[in-house]
């Protein structure tokens, strides 16, 4: 008898075996990503003292502007838009945390991005 498959929950138990090893510190924060159907967020998270560094999403304006291609390329804008407000912080390396989801398609663009914002993962 197959399994139902529940995509959420297969995600979640995904990001849960990620975040066993994933965990951002002071010195390396962790840089994690959410992605819905229509937009992407992003985090840049010191797990030590629970403390958000730096944050960006798709629905802020910021991100929207100039920016009239699909979903990838507002994950692009994000992506060095997070990385441009980690740095005004001082942070210069993260680790990334996918979330559970494919390092595919918006995922990748917005981690690209990160790197060509100035972030090292």
């Amino acid at each position: 008898m197959p399994r139902e498959r529940d995509a959420h929950r297969l995600r979640l138990a995904r990001h849960g075996r990620v975040r066993k090893s994933a965990t951002g510190t002071e010195q390396r924060p962790r840089l994690c990503v959410f992605r819905s159907l229509r937009h992407i967020y992003a985090q840049v998270i010191d797990d030590s003292r629970g403390h958000t560094i730096a944050a960006a999403s798709s629905l802020e304006r910021s991100a929207k502007e100039g920016n009239s291609g699909g979903k990838r390329e507002r994950a692009a804008a994000v992506g060095a838009l997070v990385a441009q407000r980690a740095r005004e912080q001082g942070v210069t390396t993260v680790i990334f945390d996918r979330g559970g989801y494919k390092y595919h398609g918006r995922v990748r663009a917005l981690a690209e991005a990160a790197r060509e914002g100035g972030l090292v993962f």
